[in-house]
Order: structure tokens, then C-alpha cells, then sequence
């Protein structure tokens, strides 16, 4: 995209350059703030071999899961994979590369990666499998591990509310991974429900500055919700 305004009409336009066996890093968590639209897009396109980074892996038949149906994602960088049987069943079988990472410490990964911070040193993993093989430090009398930051040939994002020049505004919970995402891509692609005029948007409460921002899509979202809880 040339100058400032970042808008897009199709979502062929959003995920345009977008080839195998690239990383794509996704916002979301669960089902809460997931860029339903380009990831349907991504399914259409048919790539494959990707890695992707995301909190999870959505559900099955919804979400990031819909990647795994024609097997388009060989690996995934995740912190939690407990609600989808069909990653469950392509772990098992070998079909996926799957590594799992604490959920802070991947949130990190991504930040560090938009700060363009190769390595950090955290606590988090110390002792267990997760720091299997990596460097160890000690400060202050405590054992910490070096993790690698983590950027991406894409990055797709869900925001509530953005301008023509890219910046953002997350609802709610639906910040969860968004923010880090954001930062992390080399190309930056962000699905929102509305777009408004610059100027539009009050300065104090923009979440992701327009500059990290390519591109940006008006999307329609089902929001499906993972699991219904009601009183009784």
C-alpha cells in the first residue's frame, strides 16, 4: 500500500501476496477477537505450509480450525490446542508441527518481535520441558531461560474501530493477542467493523498506531461463541 490511506475493498486486495509456506501471526483468543474474514480468505487461497503463531488453533469447523480441514498449516505456535479434535487427530497422526509455548511468554515473543527485540530471558519455563535446550541465566538468584522473539510474513488482526490511516481501536477483550499481532507482521492486515474518517477517533485511546497498519478491510463477523454459559 502507498500513502496514508490503508483501505481496501476485497479481501483477495487484504491477503494479496500471501504464498506458502510463509508465517502468518494471528490476533484472538478462543473465538474472541479472531479476523474471521481473512482467515476464510486464507482457506480460499488455498496456501499452504504455513506456520501460524495464535493463542489456539479456533475450533473445529470455525476460525483457524478451518485452515486444518485441507491441511493448509504445517506448523503451529500456540499456548493452548484443548478444543479442536481435528488438530488433536493431525498431531497424533504426525501431520502437524505443533510447539507449544506459555501463553505470557508468547505474548512476549510477539511484542518483542514488533520491538524489534530478538531474545528475551524469562522465568516462565524454567525446569520443564519448555526450556529444554535453551541458554540459562541467573539474576538476582533466579534461573531464567532465553526465548526468541517471535515476526511474521503476516500478520491478521481483529479490531472494533479504525480510520483510513490504519489506527486502531480493540473492544474490550478483544484486545487479548491483537495488539502484539499487530506489531509483529511484515505486512499488516487489519479486519474491522467500522471505519471512520481520520480525526474521528479520540488520540488517547488508540490501541495500535496506524503505522504498523497496511492494510485495512470492513468486515462482516458471525462471532460465534465458543462455549455458552447460563445461570441456572
Amino acid at each position: 500500500m502507498a500513502g496514508f490511506d490503508k483501505v481496501v475493498t476485497s479481501y483477495e486486495q487484504a491477503m494479496a501476496g500471501l504464498e506458502d509456506n510463509m508465517t502468518v501471526i494471528a490476533g484472538g483468543f478462543g473465538l474472541c477477537g479472531i479476523p474471521e474474514g481473512l482467515i476464510a480468505e486464507i482457506k480460499k487461497k488455498g496456501t499452504t505450509g504455513l506456520t501460524v503463531v495464535s493463542n489456539n488453533c479456533g475450533v473445529d469447523g470455525f476460525g483457524l480450525g478451518i485452515l486444518l480441514e485441507d491441511k493448509q498449516i504445517k506448523k503451529m505456535v500456540s499456548s493452548y490446542v484443548g478444543e479442536n479434535a481435528l488438530f488433536e487427530k493431525q498431531l497424533l497422526n504426525g501431520e502437524l508441527e505443533v510447539e507449544l509455548t506459555p501463553q505470557g511468554t508468547l505474548a512476549e515473543k510477539m511484542r518483542a518481535g514488533g520491538a524489534g527485540i530478538p531474545a528475551f530471558f524469562t522465568a516462565t519455563g524454567y525446569g520443564t520441558l519448555v526450556g529444554e535446550g535453551k541458554e540459562v541465566r541467573e539474576y538476582n538468584g533466579r534461573n531464567y531461560i532465553l526465548e526468541e522473539s517471535i515476526t511474521g510474513d503476516f500478520a491478521i488482526v481483529k479490531a472494533w474501530k479504525a480510520d483510513r490511516y490504519g489506527n486502531c481501536i480493540y473492544r474490550h477483550t478483544a484486545q487479548n493477542f491483537n495488539p502484539m499481532a499487530a506489531t509483529a507482521g511484515k505486512v499488516t492486515v487489519v479486519e474491522v467493523e467500522e471505519i471512520v474518517e481520520p480525526g474521528e477517533l479520540n488520540p488517547s485511546e488508540i490501541h495500535t498506531p496506524g503505522i504498523y497498519v497496511d492494510r485495512i478491510i470492513l468486515g462482516t463477523f458471525e462471532k460465534r461463541i465458543e462455549k455458552i454459559t447460563t445461570a441456572d
